[in-house]
């Protein structure tokens, strides 16, 4: 009984075969499907490894909510060098909330020239190209985003000795805490001093002659300091024309978790609106000479998460591909045979027609003669 239940089970396995095997001695082999066959295998191959090369790659995936954290402070990191010296000029913040942060509290005035060192030059050059490609190419984000920790500091080297250039300038550089609402920071003439009613700078032993707000921002970010992003004004250089000059800069900051195979930091990403004009109270364009940067804090947060394909789709997508083209390349072979086979047939019975067989009758006959023993001989 065990046996007979046995030989019933492999019977039943065998009519289930899916795959049934043709013996060596029925299969016969072509040049023309050796030939597809090498071509398939070919293209397998490739294909394999194109698609192992997208298997390795990591894309990055955005997802949006709302900030509800509004009760932390914001860090502010502010490298910017001002073509004017350090006692002629002042920073502070002031918000919305009339909140004055004073510039002792991690600001620092260093006396440095304007002029960079050709190293220094070359550094700025390298930013302001890749500024130009990420207004292009947004793409290029995802590529910095991965790159973050390893790649190498933005921040400019540092200036060699050189005791022929004089400090003309004013390097202010250093971080500052603020609450998380709208909020001003500006570089204008004078020491900032704290006022009941708001704020005041000590502008009034400065000669308009002695003004120049040409400034260079090495870096500027918002947030927790991650070396290897690339800030939207990092290696912007701006050029006042006139002593009495405006720069205004509209930041909208977004804050950003950042989750990638090497780090997770919380960072604030931002997008800036450039503006300047020169003060003429005479014409109507009133204001105060200076660097001002407007910030905003956006409502909503951004995670930023680096993702991989699973095992089991690259899997799925590699058997995809090696059956797609074992069933694509055999169609195409079996309608050439097909279409080859229905050219040949035709050439062959054109070769075999008969020439014109002359009747007693003087008429002709087209018909091909009849093939008999005798004319075989």
């Amino acid at each position: 009984m065990r046996r007979l239940n046995r030989k019933k089970t492999l019977n039943l396995m065998k009519e289930l075969d899916a795959f049934p095997k043709v013996p060596e001695s029925y299969v016969e082999t072509s040049a023309s499907g050796g030939t597809v066959s090498l071509i398939a295998f070919t293209t397998i191959a490739f294909l394999t490894i194109m698609e192992f090369m997208v298997y390795r790659d990591t894309w990055m995936k955005y997802e949006y909510e709302v900030d509800k954290d509004f009760t932390s402070k914001l860090r502010i990191n502010i490298d910017i060098t001002v073509a004017m010296r350090c006692q002629y000029v002042g920073a502070d913040v002031l918000d919305l909330a009339e909140t004055m942060v004073a510039s002792a509290d991690g600001l620092i005035y260093e006396p440095v020239p304007f002029e960079l060192t050709p190293q220094q030059k070359e550094l700025q050059r390298m930013l302001q190209l890749i500024q130009s490609r990420l207004q292009e190419e947004h793409s290029l984000q995802d590529v910095i985003f991965k790159s973050a920790f390893k790649s190498a500091s933005t921040a400019l080297p540092p200036r060699e000795d050189n005791s022929l250039q004089s400090p003309d300038a004013c390097r202010i550089h250093g971080h500052l805490y603020v609450n998380k609402v709208a909020g001003n920071f500006h570089i204008t003439v004078g020491k900032a001093i704290p006022h009941p009613r708001g704020h005041a700078h000590l502008a009034a032993l400065v000669s308009h002659e002695s003004y120049n707000f040409s400034h260079r921002i090495d870096h500027l970010s918002f947030g927790e300091l991650i070396p290897g992003i690339i800030n939207p004004l990092d290696g912007t250089e701006k050029i006042a024309s006139d002593h009495n000059q405006m720069f205004q800069y509209f930041i909208t900051v977004v804050p950003t978790k950042l989750h990638t195979y090497k780090i997770s930091a919380e960072t604030h990403q931002f997008s800036v609106t450039e503006r300047e004009r020169v003060i003429n109270h005479a014409a109507g364009s009133h204001g105060v000479s200076g660097i001002f940067m407007k910030y905003d804090i956006s409502s909503l947060m951004v995670t930023v998460t680096e993702e991989h394909m699973p095992f089991w789709q690259f899997l799925v997508r590699l058997c995809g591909i090696i059956g797609g083209i074992f069933s694509t390349t055999g169609i195409l072979h079996g309608f050439g045979r097909f279409v080859a086979e229905i050219i040949f047939c035709r050439f062959r019975l054109g070769s075999y027609r008969s020439a014109s067989v002359p009747l007693p009758d003087g008429h002709t006959s087209n018909h091909l003669p009849l093939i008999t023993d005798n004319s075989t001989h």
